[in-house]
């Protein structure tokens, strides 16, 4: 399945299929945030949040890849991800984009 931030994939013609999106809510244990929470006191690269968004966005993708293949979709243009914080600790990844069929 090809995922594109672009409105258009060059030199193809496509139908719109629809909306398409996948989401999920991930966190880190408690002694992790622990362990970050002494880490901002002398700054750097929070690596386990690093890890944790990662994980997040490639299952939000593969959500989102699995609605479109339902749909019959060959192709989504115009992914994008959308973040937002749940609690402490605790993040909502959104993939979304247009799920279309290719002539």
């Amino acid at each position: 399945m090809l995922v594109t931030t672009t409105e258009c994939i060059a030199g193809r013609e496509y139908e719109v299929v629809g909306l398409v999106r996948g989401s999920t809510v991930q966190t880190v244990n408690a002694f992790r945030d622990i362990g970050a929470s002494f880490k901002t006191l002398v700054g750097g690269e929070l690596k386990k949040y690093n890890d944790m968004m990662a994980k997040a966005r490639n299952l939000a993708t593969d959500r989102m890849v699995d609605e479109a293949l339902s749909l019959g979709a060959d192709a989504i243009v115009c992914a994008r991800f959308a973040t937002s914080s749940i609690m402490q600790g605790a993040a909502e990844v959104m993939a979304y984009g247009t799920a279309v069929k290719l002539k």
